[in-house]
């Protein structure tokens, strides 16, 4: 990856839709559940998204070995595909974009509030 990549995000699009094509292969069961995976893991992404990139693709990879397999999706993630993905972030309490903004606007609002009380 160069830096005309990094910069554009040309590299995530082409990852992106390397993802897409994979799952297309996917049993119709196992699609939906990549969308539901892909829905629950995006609050977990940093400002680009290159954070879930490898989580992304091992669970497409997993997707892709327990469908080769034939187990069903419930087999293989259960009936808490929130709680799976919240597991493949870091686990329950994670945190996500909106408690890293909500810590940021803390701070600063205390350290303004600190400079008109000072």
């Amino acid at each position: 990856m160069n830096f005309w990549e990094t910069i554009t995000g040309s590299d995530l699009t082409r990852e992106w839709k390397a993802f897409e094509a994979r799952a297309e292969a996917l049993p119709a069961d196992y699609r939906a559940a990549w969308e539901e995976i892909n829905r629950h893991l995006s609050p977990y992404t940093d400002f680009t998204g290159r954070n879930l990139i490898p989580i992304l693709d091992g669970a497409l990879g997993l997707l892709e070995e327990t469908a080769a397999d034939g187990q069903s999706i419930h087999e293989v993630l259960g009936d808490d595909i929130e709680g799976f993905c919240a597991a493949l972030a870091g686990g329950q309490g994670a945190r996500s974009y909106r408690d890293r903004w909500r810590e940021q606007l803390n701070r600063n609002v205390a350290r303004k509030l600190g400079r008109l009380g000072g």
